[in-house]
């Protein structure tokens, strides 16, 4: 039987040599010549086959063109160089190459672009050198931005993103701002998941809640007082990565880490009523990531982490203070000015100082030791936010201030002041009159907007009857006393501080 491939011709011809059988007689016997022979004898492997020559091709009258725009690139500043799309229109339109395909232009200029910087003496395409890590040692910080459909309007936020080298389990939080409130508040909360510290190093790049000043082009950095605070009560200890882009791949984990869960989990661009909707979103979403392998890891996220747990360092024991503690003056209007934004308070409060403490989503007001407003943060510069319920006493001496009310419209667009309300209202200006200081305009005016507040805070109805205004109803649920606090209940206690172990 006749070998199959030239290896087993070699094989069988320097056998049968080895048999004493002649030159002659393997030829007659394989029917190849003598030189197939000899090359079999001089070498068990058959000689490499020889290249075919290049297929002539339509594009060959004008590569030369193709590689002189090549060539003005190497100069060109990097977001004005040629693509491929661009140098095939420009071969249509300035040399009429109308035989030429777009896959012909594609296929060669990604072939040439390399060896043309390569020719020039530019360095080669970048690489990367694969890094290993301790477990429970280090972690990687980043913000990235995103797109999302916040109740009904398109809003960009900021993704906070802390993650573990080892085990590559990351903790996500979304917020409207990346600031200094923003930055502590995704360290609270991924402390918190995870149970612990890294113990060696965690990389950042030049994030301004962390870093006021960049010194040259060392890893010298100025920190500001507030995040040196921080990381002393939190027991982290920083790695600052090179400014630009080049600084990015010193923490790839979590830029790719970033990249992944937006491509995964935020594609379609998502729809919610509030960002305590998508947070309590993402925390599902982290935990069914645990379940994945990344790349060619025998083991999963959540089983690496799982033993790498228990190597972070504890948590700490004492709370900090991860709010900011401006203490602006309320203005005549009932109203304090925070971070170029305007909040109301009980008017009554006019021309006294207010404690405020900022958190990344909401602040809260206080005077004297007692909360006296809470308001979601706003983002934009140069808002308002005002409560209905803030202005009543004042509205009590000037009703005729309450139709133009900034107030009274933001509650009717959040809709807190209802068609009912309205209602009350109608009945007691029908009963009463808008004159300004009449006592039935008072109580008619008032009634309608303090029962504003009772329809959030469960207080009892007015009632309306033949054009009567019940009087209960200026004494429901959103009344207020001297101390501005609801007399309907106390809110929610302040999330002011951070205590993360029991």
């Amino acid at each position: 039987m006749q070998p199959k491939s030239k290896v087993e011709l070699y094989a069988a011809i320097r056998r049968d040599s080895r048999a004493g059988l002649s030159i002659r007689a393997i030829q007659s016997k394989y029917n190849v010549g003598f030189r197939t022979v000899e090359k079999a004898l001089a070498s068990v492997w058959p000689e490499p086959r020889k290249p075919l020559p290049p297929r002539p091709s339509r594009l060959d009258a004008f590569k030369p063109l193709i590689d002189q725009m090549l060539r003005v690139d190497l100069d060109a500043p990097p977001k004005q160089r040629h693509t491929a799309k661009r140098i095939f229109d420009r071969l249509l339109e300035e040399h009429g190459a109308v035989q030429v395909s777009y896959g012909m232009v594609r296929d060669y200029v990604a072939k040439r672009r390399p060896q043309i910087r390569l020719e020039a003496g530019r360095a080669p395409a970048e690489v990367f050198i694969e890094q290993s890590h301790q477990p429970g040692a280090e972690a990687e910080v980043d913000f990235g931005d995103v797109w999302i459909h916040l109740a009904g309007e398109l809003t960009r936020c900021d993704l906070f993103s802390f993650r573990l080298s080892w085990s590559g389990k990351a903790v996500h939080r979304m917020f409207l701002t990346c600031s200094q409130e923003a930055f502590f508040e995704g360290h609270v909360h991924a402390m918190s998941v995870l149970g612990g510290v890294p113990t060696g190093k965690v990389r950042y790049d030049n994030l301004k809640p962390a870093v006021a000043r960049v010194l040259g082009f060392s890893r010298a950095r100025v920190e500001s007082e507030r995040w040196v605070a921080f990381r002393s009560w939190a027991g982290i200890d920083a790695f600052y990565c090179r400014p630009g882009l080049v600084g990015a791949h010193e923490k790839g984990g979590v830029e790719g880490q970033i990249g992944w869960f937006r491509r995964n989990h935020l594609v379609p661009v998502p729809e919610v009523a509030s960002i305590s909707e998508l947070n309590a979103l993402i925390d599902q979403w982290d935990i069914k990531d645990e379940q994945r392998r990344i790349r060619m890891r025998t083991q999963t996220i959540g089983e690496r982490f799982a033993h790498e747990r228990a190597l972070l360092a504890p948590l700490p024991v004492e709370p900090f203070e991860i709010g900011r503690l401006p203490t602006p003056r309320v203005n005549m209007h009932g109203q304090i000015t925070v971070r170029t934004n305007r909040y109301s308070v009980p008017i009554h409060l006019a021309g006294h100082q207010v404690r405020v403490m900022l958190f990344a989503s909401h602040l809260v007001v206080y005077h004297k030791g007692a909360e006296v407003a809470r308001h979601e943060r706003l983002i934009a510069k140069g808002g308002a936010r005002l409560e209905l319920d803030h202005y009543l006493e004042a509205l009590a001496h000037k009703p005729g201030a309450l139709p133009g009310a900034t107030a009274l419209e933001q509650a009717r667009a959040a809709g807190t002041f209802t068609a009912t309300h309205e209602a009350w209202w109608a009945a007691a200006r029908r009963k009463h009159g808008d004159a300004d200081g009449d006592p039935g305009a008072d109580r008619g005016a008032a009634a309608a907007p303090a029962h504003g507040a009772s329809a959030r805070g469960g207080g009892d109805g007015g009632r309306v009857e033949g054009g009567r205004v019940d009087r209960r109803c200026r004494r429901a649920g959103g009344s207020q006393d001297r101390s501005g606090r609801r007399q309907s209940g106390a809110g929610p206690a302040p999330a002011g501080t951070a205590g993360l172990a029991g």
